[in-house]
């Protein structure tokens, strides 16, 4: 287990437990008093930590090393029915966007993604979670497909943000994400999107208009990562603390500006703690919100869905 800055505390209650017991074990001693007590400061500690995060403590629990990506969400989710779909027909397959057929708990469903990587090799695989176009334009291929055939849509958010390369402008970055944007607003069957991990800027909105909008408890949905916000503003990172307060992007925030539906609870830490929980609570929150959905007609679906996205924005003064 790798730990975070502030889990600090954590790791040394942790680390006293794991000599306590060895010391009972090789010497025969009863520790079991002594075991107690740390077990329980350790347990005293974790909710003081957890209860209280900041905006940035929780940006940074959103991007644990040791957090489920949307494959582990997937193989959780779908199990061994998921059929995974490549290619835009166009260009290439993008790495960074997974998608394909799955059932979660009976029903079938559209699954759609991006991919972040758990090593060197494989962050460069995935580009780092970060789509090119051809990585949108294959998300809306597999969600014609889903409209075609009367299948709901689950998409499973977790980037930094759509690549910013060159290359990627050059093909048409943001025609990508703003046609996506644009076709899944009238897409003629439910969308569900669960923000997993980060959701940064337009290459999370790209395959982020649901009908139901979902967020874990400790990831964050914002135009702009806290970092860059810092940079512009105060021309250094080192504001970030201070910017990811005023951006307001945690699940907490967004519930409170009715900008996501739902939080989805996780585990106290977080995911990785307690990674089976937190895939229960997931697929829990998901049909939930599929079977408040799936009695709709299409043109009432649309509807709303083109209402809720309308009334965002607006204020009194």
């Amino acid at each position: 287990m790798e730990y975070l800055d502030f889990e600090l505390p954590i790791k040394e209650l942790e680390d006293q437990l794991d000599k306590c017991q060895i010391i009972g074990i090789e010497s025969n001693v009863d520790v079991t008093n002594t075991c107690k007590q740390i077990e329980k400061k350790l347990e005293e500690t974790k909710k003081k930590i957890y209860k209280n995060l900041t905006a940035w403590q929780r940006v940074q629990l959103s991007r644990h090393p040791n957090r489920p990506y949307t494959m582990d969400h997937i193989r959780a989710l779908c199990g061994e029915t998921f059929l995974e779909l490549f290619g835009d027909r166009n260009f290439k397959d993008d790495k960074a966007m997974v998608g394909g057929l799955g059932k979660i708990g009976g029903q079938s469903f559209m699954v759609i993604g991006q991919q972040k990587g758990y090593n060197t090799k494989t962050r460069q695989f995935r580009n780092f979670g970060m789509a090119n176009p051809e990585g949108y334009r294959k998300a809306l291929r597999l969600m014609k497909m889903a409209e075609k055939f009367n299948i709901p849509v689950l998409t499973l958010i977790d980037t930094p943000g759509a690549y910013p390369g060159l290359e990627a402008e050059e093909r048409g970055q943001g025609e990508a994400i703003a046609r996506n944007i644009f076709e899944m607003c009238r897409l003629k069957t439910p969308i569900i999107s669960v923000i997993v991990g980060e959701g940064a800027s337009g290459g999370a909105l790209g395959i982020g208009v649901g009908d139901r909008v979902l967020m874990m408890e400790n990831t964050w949905y914002s135009v702009i990562s806290p970092e860059s916000c810092s940079s512009i503003l105060w021309k250094s990172w080192e504001y970030k603390e201070k910017a990811a307060e005023a951006l307001k992007l945690t699940s907490t925030d967004m519930k409170k500006q009715n900008l996501v539906d739902e939080i989805i609870p996780e585990p106290l830490g977080g995911a990785h703690y307690d990674r089976e929980t937190a895939f229960k609570n997931v697929q829990e929150y998901v049909l939930a919100a599929f079977n408040q959905i799936k009695d709709l007609s299409t043109t009432d679906l649309i509807d709303q869905r083109m209402n809720k996205y309308s009334r965002m924005g607006e204020f009194k003064e």
